[in-house]
């Protein structure tokens, strides 16, 4: 195995006293980066304890420091089990009374409602709790409320109808934790509700019989950092568990495998972007080798549909099947995904799977639109006023099912929290509007909003520190604007101060093999709170360029050795990385990414998921 290059072994530029400590001496890359090394300083000895207490690689020993894992944590790191990392469910809030809430739905055999979100996490949650009762023989039946003309979460005519349908429980997952009005029906009504979910909460909880929620701010559980298919497989663990009290299995009725459904709660953590750490990280790993099996119908169908017949990644769930299972909520029906995830007919699961795929193409085509208008407000903005905390943007043109989508290609593109507004009618109609919003990394943007809820400037909101929604009139619009950019100044400010390209170290493509793949796979999985490792191939040459469709950019780079390795940038035209690999004129430069393996055509290769480049004549 190559050892990972350090700085001192690297031919790199002479550096100026501004880019002194920068990695490679990059203080100003393509997209405006500064390159600094992962691990610290002061992690160095972590690393090398790490490697030889557990006999690992150098390398692995690095990645592993540098994402802030001690010493005795790195066996369970390296194979995390739900046995080693899930606890009692009963130390959440709430969680025993729902628990209890749910076995009695079932000794009741009461019609149940499933009311979810229109989101991957949502539908996962949804086909979680719905499969559950199933299991059970509970009738139930999934709400997804219409992203268009309903909005997030429950509303009073939903609630109506599911009571008036019979339902004499209602449970919301990934949703409810705010609605106190529509939740406030079905007491009234004559049912019972229960709320699972993980969004940020108020000190006021819905009056509801349980609040299952870790992020509620009496609960200490420390799972905070789970997704509503997380704290729902829990509650169900919980459920089962009642269930296996009262007495209910081996009279003709089997426990649940609930292992087996892991592979929602993989897709759903994933999708989510929620911290790949600690429990996040066992689900997601457990989920994956479930998947593999391709037990679930829906699922199956859906790689279908895309064209898959590789074993699932994380990349796959985040940016193949998490798409596709969004675009019924974003363009079309909103129940689709939750559907497609319960569905044990195969020809029925094929016709949506094929649905979801088409429906996605068409999300692809509003996006494109809708992002070049965005782009074009944001760099109005920035150029007026380069120090602006927060972008809020908007269009009476845009559709409110793909404003979040467009609010993270933004915030990743001007490295600044960015709300994006649709408007349901003309400016000269007055109205309101739908708003997604992202951030960046140091700035909760889910507490600016709660306080703008708090300040009676919204009609509603809600989310957490990285996304969140809002519901706001024209009338309010500016006061909005000013206090969401006064609540994120100092927090943004900071946070793009800080902000810079992470660089675990440089390779040259000899050094790119299935080993070392293996080897940092091992870490894996990567994704939010668990960054993939990224390199540098420091002074390569672009031996070959192309525009791949219309945004993207394929090169091929060479080292001094004449090893060589493909790579592809993606949205890249008409950016500054694109230029920059498109227009080299020959000369080396340093490019930074993340290494994947492929198989296309039945062939399997490593290429290079190109972030960042610079050109070391410009430092």
């Amino acid at each position: 195995m190559a050892a990972l290059a350090r700085r001192s072994e690297l031919a790199e530029p002479e550096n100026t006293a501004e880019n002194s400590g920068a990695f490679l001496g990059i203080g100003q890359s393509a997209r405006g980066f500064r390159w600094r090394e992962r691990l610290l300083p002061g992690q160095r000895n972590t690393a090398l304890a790490i490697s030889q207490r557990h006999g690992l690689p150098e390398l692995l020993g690095r990645v592993l420091a540098a994402r802030g894992i001690a010493i005795d944590d790195v066996p369970v790191t390296l194979e995390p089990t739900i046995k080693a990392l899930m606890p009692d469910p009963s130390v959440m809030q709430g969680m025993d009374v729902a628990a209890k809430r749910l076995a009695d739905a079932v000794e009741r055999r009461e019609k149940v409602a499933v009311l979810g979100d229109y989101d991957v996490d949502g539908a996962c949650s949804s086909a979680l709790m719905s499969r559950w009762l199933t299991h059970h023989g509970v009738p139930s039946r999934i709400y997804i409320p219409d992203r268009i003309f309903e909005g997030y979460g429950p509303n009073p005519a939903a609630i109506e109808s599911l009571v008036k349908e019979g339902a004499r429980l209602i449970v919301t997952v990934d949703c409810g934790t705010t609605s106190h009005e529509p939740l406030g029906l079905v007491r009234k009504l004559g049912a019972d509700a229960l709320v699972i979910d993980h969004h940020q909460a108020d000190e006021r909880l819905p009056d509801v019989v349980s609040v299952v929620n870790p992020n509620r701010q009496d609960d200490l559980s420390g799972l905070g950092h789970l997704c509503a298919a997380g704290v729902t497989f829990m509650t169900l663990v919980a459920a089962t568990r009642e269930m296996r009290r009262r007495g209910a299995y081996g009279k003709g009725l089997d426990e649940p495998a609930l292992m087996e459904l892991l592979d929602l709660v993989a897709l759903a953590t994933v999708c989510d972007v929620v911290p790949l750490q600690g429990l996040n990280r066992a689900f997601v790993v457990r989920g994956l080798i479930v998947m593999k099996a391709r037990n679930n119908i829906g699922l199956r169908a859906l790689f279908d549909a895309a064209s898959l017949n590789q074993p699932p990644t994380p990349y796959t769930l985040g940016f193949v099947l998490g798409p596709r299972i969004n675009a019924g909520g974003r363009i079309g029906d909103a129940a689709l995904g939750a559907r497609l995830l319960t569905l044990g007919d195969e020809m029925e699961a094929a016709k949506i799977a094929v649905q979801l795929d088409k429906l996605n193409r068409e999300r692809k085509s509003i996006e494109t639109e809708m992002l070049a208008e965005a782009v074009a407000q944001a760099e109005m903005m920035v150029e007026a006023d380069p120090a602006l905390p927060m972008l809020v943007l908007g269009s009476d043109a845009w559709h409110k099912g793909v404003v979040g989508l467009v609010a993270s290609r933004i915030t990743e593109r001007f490295q600044r929290p960015t709300c994006a507004i649709a408007w349901e009618k003309a400016a000269s109609e007055g109205g309101q509007g739908t708003g997604s919003l992202r951030s960046i990394s140091g700035v909760d943007i889910g507490k600016a909003i709660r306080g703008a809820v708090t300040a009676g400037l919204l009609v509603k909101g809600g989310g957490h520190a990285m996304a969140a929604g809002l519901t706001v009139t024209r009338e309010r619009l500016e006061a909005t604007r000013a206090f969401l950019l006064e609540s994120v100044r100092a927090e943004s400010k900071q946070a793009r101060a800080a902000t810079g390209l992470d660089i675990d170290g440089a390779l040259t493509p000899a050094a790119v093999n299935d080993k070392l793949i293996d080897l940092i796979e091992r870490a894996g999985p990567y994704g939010q709170g668990n960054p993939q490792p990224r390199f540098v191939f420091p002074a390569h040459r672009v031996k070959f360029a192309k525009v791949m469709g219309e945004a993207h950019v394929r090169v091929t780079l060479e080292a001094g050795d004449a090893s060589k390795i493909d790579g592809i940038a993606f949205r890249a035209i008409g950016q500054p990385l694109g230029d920059l690999l498109l227009g080299t004129g020959g000369m080396p430069i340093h490019v930074a990414g993340t290494l994947r393996r492929d198989s296309w055509g039945g062939r399997e290769r490593i290429e290079l998921m190109i972030d960042d480049a610079a050109d070391p004549r410009r430092q």
